[in-house]
């Protein structure tokens, strides 16, 4: 699913209308023949806009050298990127693909919603904004299209505020982002009552990531390649989201707080809780007791679900240590990074060949069964 520019103005309150993002156009014939003289015949390429809120950008490390890769990629694949943003086009896509229902994730509103540089009451707005344009995409078809619910955390009375008023509209999940926002982390005692509000309403939350926020991903401090960025941004803040959570008591608190880590793989996943069982609890089992009163490990298996990729490896070992109950599937479409490729060809033709494959009943899991377990309670 992707959001359309031309649905801010609609719907975001008026006085904030003069929020909504823009497209700046930067590149001239000129400078795309100065880059094709510095860099070859790859750049002659049209950049892309430059998307703007307030006058900043809206994406950070935004190089030229992703600006013509993130270019050529969005015209090969316009007409998917043009179809997510109407539920008509989801719905289509979704049939092609042989699915039945989804739960609908934000692109470009994740990163206005969650820009460090602007108000609180902006962040809200667009938070609020987003989820009044996301409730009449899923109205195309609401048995198979579902909305997945944002709040801002710039203000954790905001949070809370925006959260009760997605649940009285319906939504039975809501993203957060992992890193902290102005300085609020997911384990931070502010957001308690946002924590026990999901819990007691049965809110799944779902912990998503990205590259190129405004904020401070993990690596954005070492790193300005998308190459390098990308590669940290979603496993590793999957990990540390995991870990503020465990750290923080909030899943002690909560044991009935459902969360899902989405977009980062799941073979980060062994090796996480073995570490954490294994070498950070079991030598200092009385240093975090309050907060920590069983291995990590156990927490994870009693609350907690993971997203796969379609070529990963070691699925079959995170199978054995979390269980094939506990793992959900993402098309992330229209993502380019996700849409159908070659390589998904080859994982089809290496399980016709007998490599390692789920069986018939982990395919009923995680392509069905899950998803209902964690989005409505169900199984």
């Amino acid at each position: 699913m992707s959001e359309p520019l031309a649905m801010w103005p609609e719907y975001l309150d008026p006085e904030l209308r003069p929020y909504a993002p823009r497209m700046r156009v930067v590149d001239t014939p000129q400078a795309m023949a100065q880059r094709v003289a510095e860099l070859g015949a790859r750049a002659a390429v049209p950049l892309l806009p430059e998307l703007t809120v307030d006058g900043r950008p809206l994406f950070a490390n935004w190089g030229l050298e992703f600006q013509l890769e993130a270019s050529r990629q969005s015209q090969q694949h316009r007409r998917s990127i043009d179809s997510a943003t109407r539920g008509a086009g989801q719905l289509a896509a979704m049939d092609t693909a042989g699915i039945s229902e989804a739960y609908l994730f934000p692109t470009l509103a994740t990163f206005l919603v969650h820009h460090e540089e602007l108000p609180a009451p902006v962040s809200a707005g667009f938070a609020r904004a987003y989820n009044r344009w996301l409730l009449d995409y899923c109205a195309e078809a609401p048995a198979r299209l579902h909305p997945v619910g944002m709040v801002s955390r710039h203000d954790p009375a905001m949070t809370l505020a925006e959260l009760d008023r997605i649940i009285g509209d319906g939504f039975r999940c809501v993203v957060m982002r992992p890193e902290p926002i102005r300085g609020l982390g997911l384990g931070d005692p502010r957001l308690e009552p946002f924590w026990t509000r999901c819990e007691q309403e049965s809110i799944a939350v779902a912990i998503h990531g990205s590259t190129h926020l405004f904020g401070p991903t993990v690596g954005r401090d070492r790193f300005t390649t998308r190459f390098a960025l990308h590669a940290c941004s979603h496993p590793m803040e999957a990990q540390l989201a995991f870990l503020a959570l465990l750290d923080a008591g909030v899943l002690e608190r909560h044991p009935r707080l459902k969360v899902a880590f989405l977009e980062a793989g799941a073979s980060w996943v062994p090796h996480w809780l073995w570490r954490l069982d294994a070498i950070c609890y079991a030598t200092m089992p009385g240093e975090n007791a309050r907060n920590v009163t069983m291995k990590p490990s156990a927490y994870f298996a009693r609350q907690c679900w993971v997203g796969i990729e379609l070529e990963e490896p070691c699925l079959r070992q995170v199978i054995d240590c979390i269980g094939a109950d506990r793992l959900l599937y993402g098309t992330d479409f229209p993502h380019p990074d996700h849409l159908p490729s070659e390589g998904d060809a080859r994982a089809e033709r290496d399980e016709r060949d007998g490599g390692t494959v789920l069986t018939e009943r982990e395919q009923e899991l995680v392509f069905r069964d899950n998803a209902r377990a964690f989005f409505e309670g169900a199984g």
